[in-house]
């Protein structure tokens, strides 16, 4: 080996030559290029392809099929329950919207019967106290009659006692009762 300080040696083109030369006499080129390997390659080549076939379509594919089946399954599975599971949903939507309109429509019932029992219980008390208050003025008339016709029954022994009064001052005699009456009546 040459030191690595050594000056490099000037190749000359008959050296070149000669070592190009020797190589291809040697044998080293690639040997798949070489046609005399050719028929024990094809066969190398034959018995690895059928055996990678055979590992291929009796191992892997099956296997990958399995998976891929299983996956669609799961998949298909999903999906009816995840539309099962919708269908219940909107079913259940519906019957509480059912039950929404049908609770409103009694609520607006039930509201609906109060009110009218409430008029009717106005109706009813404004009814009794009609009556009372009508019963009230009936007796105040009747009261009032009888102390009007006292009244007037004493507007007469008034009129009879004024007149005797004025009579007596005026005349200074007392009046008799018929000169009372007949004063009273032209009166």
């Amino acid at each position: 080996m040459a030191e690595p300080h050594e000056p490099v040696a000037a190749h000359s083109a008959d050296g070149v030559q000669a070592s190009t030369a020797a190589e291809h006499d040697s044998g080293g080129g690639v040997p798949q290029f070489e046609f005399q390997h050719w028929g024990g390659q094809i066969a190398y080549l034959l018995v690895l392809f059928a055996i990678l076939y055979v590992l291929v379509s009796r191992v892997f594919a099956p296997r990958m099929r399995k998976v891929i089946d299983e996956r669609a399954g799961a998949i298909n599975g999903a999906l009816a329950a995840a539309k099962q599971v919708q269908a219940e949903a909107q079913d259940q939507a519906r019957v509480a919207q059912a039950e929404v309109a049908d609770a409103r429509a009694q609520s607006q019932r039930v509201a609906a019967e109060a009110r009218a029992k409430a008029i009717a219980e106005a109706a009813e008390r404004s009814a009794i106290a009609e009556t009372e208050v009508s019963g009230k003025i009936a007796e105040a008339e009747v009261r009032i009659a009888a102390m009007r016709d006292r009244a007037m029954a004493e507007v007469g022994t008034i009129v009879t006692e004024t007149t005797r009064a004025i009579v007596e001052k005026l005349t200074g005699q007392a009046a008799t009762a018929a000169e009372v009456k007949a004063a009273g009546g032209a009166a």
